[in-house]
């Protein structure tokens, strides 16, 4: 088992992509957003599109990747990203609470996207994404406990609850 060590606006795009969304369809729009604005470097092969460049554009433009209501979100966080509002770099060493509240302030991304920035992006151990399967997962498995309890190394420790809970889908049947 691995934690993702993305990029971080790789990572914040991906997951603003993946909200209310199935994997193949994620991958399929961040396939279209390289290809459709991400500099070419190779044959057929395109870099993940700059903040500064997805900045410049407007929601129709983003129209062509399929990405739906996501648009304004890209370019929400596009925009405060190359403007520096939301410092990405800063937020690596920023208390998580902080960090967390400066990511939310991007329109569309909420506690789970920011997390997620968080863990896999910024590589802050301590972030502990919820998604529907966490929250049964934490409600069966480890009931009064929070998130923070699991310390510094919450993000690893909510990897393995969330491979646990879906290898193990029979214990959330009576929790459904």
């Amino acid at each position: 088992m691995r934690i993702l060590n993305q990029e971080p606006w790789e990572a914040l795009c991906s997951f603003i992509f993946s909200q209310n969304n199935n994997i193949p369809r994620i991958k399929g729009i961040v396939a279209r957003f390289c290809t459709g604005f991400g500099e070419r470097i190779g044959e057929g092969v395109f870099a993940f599109p700059k903040a500064e460049k997805i900045a410049c554009l407007r929601e129709e433009e983003l129209a062509e990747i399929r990405c739906g209501f996501r648009a304004k979100y890209i370019l929400s966080a596009a925009r405060k990203v190359a403007q520096g509002e939301v410092d990405l770099e800063a937020l690596k060493t920023a208390p998580l609470p902080e960090a967390r509240e400066r990511l939310m302030t991007i329109h569309g991304v909420g506690p789970k996207v920011a997390d997620c920035t968080l863990l896999y992006g910024l590589h802050r151990l301590e972030a502990f994404p919820m998604d529907v399967w966490m929250k049964r997962a934490m409600r069966v498995l480890f009931p009064g406990r929070e998130p923070e309890s699991f310390g510094r190394y919450a993000g690893i420790a909510q990897q393995y609850i969330f491979h646990y809970s879906r290898s193990n889908p029979a214990l959330f049947e009576k929790d459904a």
